[in-house]
């Protein structure tokens, strides 16, 4: 199974990258759209515009492209929160949290049902070892950006932390919301109230803009399972 999860070769030239690139975005684009149960080799290669021969030259199996994508997004997750908290030295810690949160909307929100299969694939691709160093550095940065606060257990608060952002984000995108300075806001009063900071100021948006949110999501939350 390892070995099926890994691309064959590869791109070294630059028609040959863009060729994986159109593999990948088709994919992408197919899980976002129709889901997981639609991705296959064939309807990917269409889809890229490509030969399915063409296809496996780089990748042996639909597992591998998801896993590439998986890794491309983890790789861009850790260094968006990485140059979030690099940006905001010198800055104080409300305005550090607000690029961190601004971060984590900027990379998370864009294609939410794509971020969901791929969270579901990630139950049955051997990633685990990756999984667990991907959560391990990402605890790390924000420990240490939490620690120099005080917060106290901070490998809680970290988790917790965490949890929390990703979690409103994920119920945003699925809910189709589009106004990412406002979410910024409920997520940024959301953490700072279970850091028990005191809460920035933040602009009082009307109530017909909550209430519409609130008609998009329907009955109740979005859960995660």
């Amino acid at each position: 199974m390892q070995r099926s999860i890994e691309p064959r070769k590869k791109p070294r030239q630059a028609r040959a990258a863009a060729t994986v690139e159109a593999i990948l975005q088709a994919a992408a684009h197919i899980l976002e759209r129709e889901g997981l149960a639609a991705l296959n080799t064939n309807h990917i290669a269409e889809r890229a515009g490509v030969s399915v021969g063409s296809l496996y030259q780089y990748f042996p199996t639909k597992q591998a492209i998801m896993t590439e994508i998986i890794r491309r997004k983890r790789r861009r997750l850790v260094d968006a929160i990485t140059l979030s908290l690099q940006a905001g030295e010198g800055e104080s810690f409300d305005e550090r949290l607000d690029r961190l949160i601004a971060a984590a909307i900027e990379h998370q929100i864009e294609w939410p049902r794509l971020a969901r299969n791929l969270e579901i694939a990630e139950a049955f691709l051997p990633l685990q070892e990756e999984t667990e160093a991907l959560n391990q550095a990402l605890a790390d940065k924000i420990g240490c950006f939490l620690g120099h606060q005080g917060i106290g257990d901070v490998a809680v608060a970290t988790m917790d932390l965490i949890a929390l952002v990703r979690g409103m984000i994920d119920a945003a995108g699925l809910a189709g919301e589009t106004d990412r300075t406002f979410l910024a806001e409920r997520i940024g009063r959301a953490a700072r109230g279970y850091l028990l900071l005191p809460q920035a100021a933040v602009k009082t948006r009307s109530m017909g803009h909550s209430k519409g949110i609130a008609q998009r999501r329907g009955s109740g939350p979005t859960h995660r399972r």
